[in-house]
């Protein structure tokens, strides 16, 4: 596979732009590669500089959830562009997205529209501590809820430690507002009510964690955090940036039966382009300027692309069959990758929730972030360098999902499932 351009613009990129790259994961350093410069998609396909083609199960992260360059999407965001690109001002596309997001999701009675999964994640810890008069917060180890200060931290030793800062620039006195606890164990998070009775503004999780690779909630989990949230009046919020309208149509909560107090939103909300939102109670969202006291602006939320993009996206979603076919082309991608191990004498977990899915190099369970960090990263770099060579786009870390788009066939799952039967076999003839 030859990738001479791509090298070189990215030692161009690194003369210009801290580490070569506009968001640390598109590096490829946790593989021990060079970045691919992507200039064209299509569907479930992608192709970069050299001319080299792949089937693409990063779908930029997660928002392509009916493939590339759809045609719908496009036309919808170049009739927008022809109009203009940004006005600053109020359209009435904002107004038909909020109400197509209000009607989607049970728990969301008003909704502000973001930029950004950082800035709805943001904007939804500034109003829980708000709402409650309280400053401390809970988040679970291993889920990631943007880069903004309150969201950077790390858990300390034993059940419940106050964070400490997991990047240079946050103050300590901020992170130690933000408490971190394992994902999926209740009795942990109970144990942090019990010691910081009346001070525990809000809880803050992936109802479907998908940022540590993908762990979904245990049987039970999300109703005791929403139970322990009820019953100590803290706010809680679901991070379903990736789960939103991906899970199902109702995201996440609308699978497993749970309300949030608040939910943040991005991704496929944006359609492809810069969008997200948060939204939820609406006495608690009536708490947002101007009509309340919590400050909160953007000068491109609610841009007139990005609402295109996105009610275009959400058009095709309601469609009836769309979240059964996305079903069945995960399952059969798991199905055969598991098949494929099991042939050529592989130890892995799948972790799948819906079109979402994680293959992790271990023979145990993986039900939080502590037995992420068991599996073997070292298999996981051979056999995505493998797989790349095969045509085969992943996300360059052991840490992120598998995204399986209406754009993706059985064929692409087929050629899938061999380059990683081949990968397999190869991870087990080097070993050897």
């Amino acid at each position: 596979m030859n990738t001479k351009r791509s090298k070189e613009m990215y030692e161009r990129a690194c003369r210009v732009i801290p580490g070569g790259v506009n968001s640390p994961v598109r590096s490829f350093r946790g593989v021990g590669l060079t970045p691919l410069f992507i200039e064209r998609a299509s569907g479930a396909h992608i192709g970069d500089i050299d001319g080299n083609e792949y089937i693409d199960y990063v779908g930029s992260w997660g928002p392509m959830i009916v493939g590339h360059a759809h045609p719908a999407v496009v036309e919808a965001v170049c009739r927008a562009a022809e109009k203009g690109t940004s006005f600053g001002a109020a359209t009435e596309n904002e107004v038909r997205l909020a109400e197509a997001v209000t009607s989607a999701f049970e728990s969301i009675e008003k909704v502000r529209l973001v930029s950004s999964g950082t800035e709805a994640v943001m904007t939804a810890v500034r109003l829980a501590r708000a709402f409650t008069g309280r400053d401390l917060l809970v988040k679970m180890d291993g889920c990631y809820h943007g880069h903004s200060d309150s969201m950077l931290v790390q858990a300390g030793s034993g059940i419940a430690e106050l964070g400490l800062p997991a990047s240079a620039g946050v103050p300590s006195d901020l992170a130690q507002k933000t408490i971190s606890i394992p994902y999926n164990n209740s009795e942990a998070l109970q144990k942090v009510f019990e010691k910081y009775p009346n001070q525990i503004a809000g809880v803050i999780v992936e109802p479907i964690a998908a940022n540590m690779g993908v762990v979904p909630p245990k049987e039970g989990y999300l109703q005791a955090v929403r139970q322990l949230c009820t019953e100590h009046r803290s706010v809680l919020i679901f991070d379903e940036v990736i789960t939103g309208f991906r899970a199902a149509y109702g995201g996440a909560q609308s699978l497993f039966r749970v309300s949030a107090d608040l939910t943040c939103l991005g991704k496929i909300v944006g359609g492809g382009l810069p969008c997200a939102a948060v939204g939820g109670r609406k006495e608690i969202v009536d708490l947002l300027a101007p009509l309340g006291p919590v400050y909160q602006a953007g000068t491109l939320s609610g841009n007139p692309l990005a609402t295109a993009a996105s009610l275009a996206v959400l058009e095709i979603l309601r469609k009836p069959g769309v979240y059964e076919r996305l079903e069945a082309l995960s399952d059969r991608l798991e199905k055969g990758l598991q098949e494929a191990a099991q042939k050529s004498g592989t130890a892995i977990q799948i972790n799948r929730a819906g079109s979402i899915l994680s293959v992790f190099f271990t023979d145990k369970p993986v039900n939080n972030f502590e037995d992420v960090q068991r599996c073997s990263g070292r298999l996981f770099k051979r056999f995505f360098g493998s797989m790349l060579k095969q045509g085969i786009y992943l996300a360059p870390s052991a840490y992120e999902a598998w995204f399986v788009s209406l754009a993706h066939t059985e064929r692409d799952i087929d050629r899938t499932v061999q380059a990683a039967y081949n990968a397999f076999t190869d991870l087990n003839t080097n070993e050897t």
